[in-house]
This record gives structure tokens, C-alpha cells and sequence, in this order.
């Protein structure tokens, strides 16, 4: 059995005003910058580190009215589980032990230990006070920022928790000659006893007396060094040590190299950012590792809180992914904040945490729990893992077909006279309708991240989109929506060549296939079979299987012509659709197709682009 930090609340913390947040063992931290990430973890480092030493002016909120805070205050709570992380009832005996009478416990019983931590200004000596408390007990959800609660002294930290803040500008080159650096700390820690450092010592000296030996230059440079004997009284002998000469200044000479081979290795100032950044992590679990033996051979109780940002930083894919499994592999906790969809996808989607601001708040989304497990499966396959990037949008628009989701983006730019991803909007094409946007809505319900829908207007597609609309985002009149832009009772190219861009269509045609598409289409394909549609008959007495009859094209008739644009253009959607997309680029703004200019209108009242 062991313990988990399960949930923080923060108030008046940099750009936090108060923002509540419930951690899993393993969180991920995703949002677009600035949005209060690095203000989440260094408060963190606040409650449960050494952070209170950095602590400046710039750290204490300042509300709308530009008055700053005069007091930050972070809760922290603590609880028993068991090796799957499942809360238990009790504390484990050690950790009882550990906790004393800082344990209290809820009305059914559950045990838990709740800290608080405050800083502010000492008016008198200047610089701030940090203190530390427990609290009798834990506020509800709904009063926590105005409740009362009795706090007693805490007196020392609890070193069984030890808090890691690995930050975002690393690098172990750096870093092997700081001592408060976590390979310092490793190397401060390194003792042989008397016998070791003889045997080590006299290797040491003889490696030093071969290497003067064998060059002609030390050996002049000893043989006029020790003239200083004409200097000074006394005799004695100047001794050159190409190595360090007491197993004590190993520390001082300490280096990491790294290469394909041992022959093969460089010094770790001549890799690049990534391999630093990446060996600067792993001497933190280093030094995590070596903490726990200490403890286990104590017979303390150990959990580590390891968070870490950005670790990803000049990693490639494929780095990131491993990297990501060593981290959530760590003994204890493990908080990271990242930009990276690869690593995003890698996380459980219980464990990922969407910080954004809202109306100049910080607020934390995370997952609904009462997802099927299919809906969870296609979130995760459809959405986290294949399209990673919406996971850090500031908006989502989604259609149906690929010519929609080609086209829409380059209008857009063109119709706000900026690139979409400026604006964090991502163009999402779902690939189809109805149960197609399901996920891809969860995702956006949950994370409150404002969608728009471009949707084909059959009665069976609209019929489709509002029953799984409606089963994320309740009952809706989707006709009325103010998200939601229906085309008229067709599909899009259906509705752009109902709405007069006939040539705009055959533009894209004949520049994908010639001048003679259209004619050779027709002349080729009249009186063919059309698709095949399924009848009313009885199923096939021998397969058991329905009865379908296609329907001859008449490109001749009236509308024949129309009808064969759309056959043109549905066999090769994967050809046209940049052409058609590119050809209604080159309208002017005020002629873009009016359902595209009511879809760009809904989205500028809506996140006021």
C-alpha cells in the first residue's frame, strides 16, 4: 500500500486567482501556452518544495482591478491507496507512523492528511514568509475558497514526500558542476571507506606517473616547475597529475560522455540539446533511486513527486514516446506539462489535465467518466492518438467530407486575412456523419473547447448529427444552433452546385483531368448503371442477402448535367478536393458560397475572432 497527492487547490498563485485540480498517480498537464501550466507546477514547488526561497512580488496574483494579492495560500491532500491506486480506507501502518496525528479522517471513515501552505509579504523585514500547516479537516468542493477551517502548525516537512521540480531550461553539461543540481547531489553522496581510497589512490598515482613518462612535454613542464625550489626554503619535488590525485576531487573532474561505443563516446558539451536535456531527467531519477534505498534501508516510507517541464523540449518523436515511459515508470508521483501530441497520446485519458483560461480564470478540464467503453476506445484511436494537435485548440470546426476540410482552412485565411492555426482553430474532417462526430464532440465538451459544425443537410445526416449532438451537449434545436451551419437538404458539392459555382466546379475538373473531362464523362458513362440502391424485395434465396437494382444514368435529361458533375467529382474526391478547394480561394470574399460565410460569421461572434 502506499499514498497519493489526489487533489491541490490554489489561490491567488501568479495568474491563478483559485483553481481546484484532482491528480491521478500519473498526470499530464496539455494547453496552449500561457495558460497557466508552469503556475500549476511551480506552485506545487511552492507547497511541497524549496520554492519559497525564489519567491518575488511577481509571484502574487493581481486581480482585475490590478490589486495584487496580499496573501497566496496552496491545499494539499493526501491519501491512502492501494498498488493500483485505488483509494483504501486506511493508511498503511508505516505511513501512520509517518503521519502521526496529522491523519484525520471523513465521515465514512477514509483517512487523509491535508496541508496548507501560505506566503506573504514580512512588511517588517522584507522578502516573505512562508509557513506550513494541517488542516483538521478538508472543505467540500463547493466552499473550499470560503470556508473556515482550523489549521495547526506542522512543524518540519514530511521528508518521506520529497518534492523533484525538474524545470524546462536543463542541461547536465551545466549541471555537473553545481552542486545543488541533482548529479551533485548524486556525487555528494559517493563514499569509499579507508581501504577503498588507498587502492583507488595509489591506481590514481601510478595512471599519473605512466602518463608524465610517456610524454616529452610533461616532462619538461615538471623539470622547470620544480625550480620553484630556488624560491623557496626546503627542497621538494612538482608533481604533474593529468588526473585528479585524491579520490575526494572526483567530484570536481566529474564528466559524462556518450556515443555509439565506449570508443565512440564525446562529451556531453558536444551533444546537442536534446541528449542534455534528456540525461538531465534521467540523473533526477538517479537521484530518486538513490533517496529510496536510503529510505528502505531505514525502514521509512518513500513516495517522490517528480514533476517535470516540457520534457520533451529538442526530443524527437520517437524520444518523446520513450521518454514518456521512463518518467511514468518513476517510483511516486509524476506531474509533467507538455506541448507535445506525441506525448499526450501516449498518457491514459484519465491521467490527461486541460489547463486553459477562461474569462481571465485558470480552470482544469479533464475527461467525463461516463463514456462506454467503445466511446473511450474511439476517443482515444480517433482523437488523442490520430489527431494530437486539436488536443492544445483554441476552437474546433467540423464537417463531414475531404473537400470541406480542404477547402475550409485556405477560406478561412483568406476570409479573416490570417492562418487558422493563429487563431488555434483546427478544420476536422471526420470522415462521415452522425455516431462520426461523437468523439471528436466529447472531446470538445470536455475539454471546453468551443466547436463549430459544417454539416451535409440530408433529413438522414441532420436526423444523425442531432441524436449524438444532443447526447453530449443535451437536447438542441440544431437549426437554430449558433455553432452549427446546415447545408440545404444536400452534400457539399451538392450544395455549391445548387448555389450557382457550376463553374467554379468545372474549373477544378478540367484542371485535374483536361479541357475534355466533363464531355469524355458523359459521352463514356451515359446509360450506365448508376449506384446500386437497396429494394424492397425479399432477400436472395440462395445468400440470403438483399435485392439491390441500379439505376441507368440520363446525363441527357434535364439536370442530367448537374448529376454528372457530382458522379465526376464523387470517383475521385481524393484528386478534386484540393483543386475545388484552391478554385474557391480565388473568389472574392463577398462572393464565397453564403453557407461558408455563415459558418465564418457564427465563429466570429463566438470566439470573437
Amino acid at each position: 500500500m502506499s499514498v497519493i497527492i489526489d487533489e491541490i487547490r490554489i489561490l491567488g498563485f501568479r495568474g491563478i486567482k483559485s483553481l481546484a485540480i484532482k491528480l491521478p498517480r500519473v498526470t499530464v498537464l496539455i494547453g496552449a501556452n500561457n495558460s497557466g501550466k508552469t503556475s500549476f507546477l511551480r506552485a506545487l514547488h511552492l507547497a511541497l518544495g524549496d520554492y519559497s526561497r525564489h519567491l518575488s512580488e511577481e509571484d502574487f496574483h493581481i486581480d482585475k482591478d490590478e490589486k495584487r494579492v496580499s496573501e497566496i495560500q496552496i491545499d494539499t491532500r493526501i491519501i491512502p491507496v492501494d498498488d493500483s491506486g485505488n483509494r483504501t480506507q486506511l493508511f498503511s501502518e508505516e505511513w501512520q507512523t509517518e503521519f502521526g496525528d496529522k491523519i484525520k479522517a471523513e465521515a465514512n471513515g477514509r483517512q487523509y492528511v491535508a496541508l496548507r501552505t501560505r506566503s506573504k509579504p514580512n512588511a517588517i523585514k522584507g522578502g516573505f514568509d512562508t509557513s506550513r500547516m494541517f488542516l483538521e479537516n478538508w472543505a467540500d468542493s463547493s466552499s473550499w475558497q470560503t470556508d473556515k477551517v482550523k489549521e495547526s502548525k506542522l512543524g518540519k516537512r514530511f521528508l518521506s514526500m520529497p518534492f523533484i521540480f525538474i524545470d524546462a531550461q536543463r542541461d547536465i553539461h551545466q549541471e555537473l558542476g553545481d552542486k545543488s543540481s541533482f548529479v551533485g547531489k548524486v556525487l555528494s553522496k559517493v563514499e569509499y571507506d579507508d581501504k577503498e581510497i588507498s587502492e583507488l589512490e595509489a591506481l590514481i598515482g601510478k595512471v599519473n606517473d605512466e602518463a608524465v613518462e610517456k610524454s616529452v612535454e610533461l616532462k619538461s613542464l615538471r623539470s622547470h616547475l620544480e625550480s620553484l625550489n630556488q624560491s623557496f626554503q626546503g627542497s621538494g619535488n612538482a608533481e604533474i597529475t593529468p588526473f585528479p590525485k585524491k579520490i575526494r576531487d572526483l567530484s570536481k573532474h566529474f564528466s559524462v560522455h556518450f556515443g555509439e561505443s565506449s570508443g565512440n563516446a564525446f562529451s556531453m558539451e558536444y551533444h546537442g540539446m536534446g541528449t542534455r536535456s534528456w540525461a538531465s531527467m534521467l540523473t533526477a531519477k538517479a537521484f530518486i533511486d538513490m533517496m529510496a534505498e536510503n529510505h528502505a534501508a531505514e525502514e521509512e516510507p518513500f513516495f517522490p513527486i517528480l514533476a517535470a517541464e516540457e520534457p520533451e523540449a529538442h526530443l524527437h518523436p520517437g524520444a518523446q514516446k520513450t521518454l514518456y515511459h521512463q518518467l511514468a515508470d518513476s517510483k511516486g508521483q509524476v506531474i509533467v506539462s507538455t506541448h507535445s501530441p506525441y506525448l499526450a497520446a501516449m498518457a491514459k485519458q484519465s491521467e490527461l489535465r486541460h489547463i486553459k483560461i477562461i474569462s481571465s480564470e485558470v480552470e482544469a478540464r479533464q475527461f467525463g467518466s461516463d463514456l462506454d467503453p467503445e466511446d473511450r476506445r474511439r476517443l482515444q484511436r480517433e482523437v488523442i492518438h490520430s489527431r494530437g494537435e486539436i488536443l492544445f485548440a483554441n476552437a474546433l470546426v467540423l464537417c463531414e467530407g475531404e473537400t470541406e476540410e480542404q477547402a475550409l482552412p485556405l477560406l478561412f485565411s483568406k476570409y479573416f486575412d490570417c492562418e487558422p492555426f493563429i487563431r488555434g482553430v483546427n478544420f476536422i474532417g471526420v470522415g462521415g456523419s452522425g455516431k462520426k462526430y461523437l468523439p471528436f464532440l466529447t472531446f470538445a465538451h470536455d475539454f471546453n473547447i468551443p466547436v463549430f459544425i459544417f454539416s451535409d443537410g440530408e433529413a438522414k445526416t441532420t436526423k444523425e448529427l442531432k441524436k449524438y449532438y444532443d447526447k453530449v451537449y443535451g437536447e438542441t434545436d440544431i437549426a437554430k444552433s449558433p455553432n452549427i451551419t446546415i447545408l440545404d437538404l444536400t452534400d457539399f458539392e451538392g450544395y455549391l452546385i445548387s448555389s450557382g459555382f457550376i463553374p467554379t466546379l468545372e474549373s477544378a475538373i478540367k484542371e485535374v483531368d483536361g479541357d475534355e473531362a466533363i464531355d469524355q464523362w458523359i459521352k463514356s458513362r451515359h446509360g450506365a448503371l448508376g449506384r446500386a440502391t437497396k429494394t424492397d424485395k425479399p432477400p436472395c434465396e440462395t445468400c440470403d442477402q438483399p435485392i439491390f437494382e441500379g439505376v441507368p444514368r440520363d446525363y441527357k435529361s434535364e439536370g442530367g448535367y448537374e448529376r454528372a458533375l457530382m458522379d465526376i467529382l464523387d470517383s475521385g474526391k481524393t484528386k478534386f478536393a484540393p483543386a475545388v478547394a484552391s478554385k474557391l480561394c480565388e473568389l472574392d470574399v463577398d462572393k464565397f458560397p453564403p453557407k461558408i460565410k455563415e459558418l465564418f460569421e457564427k465563429m466570429k461572434e463566438g470566439i470573437s475572432i
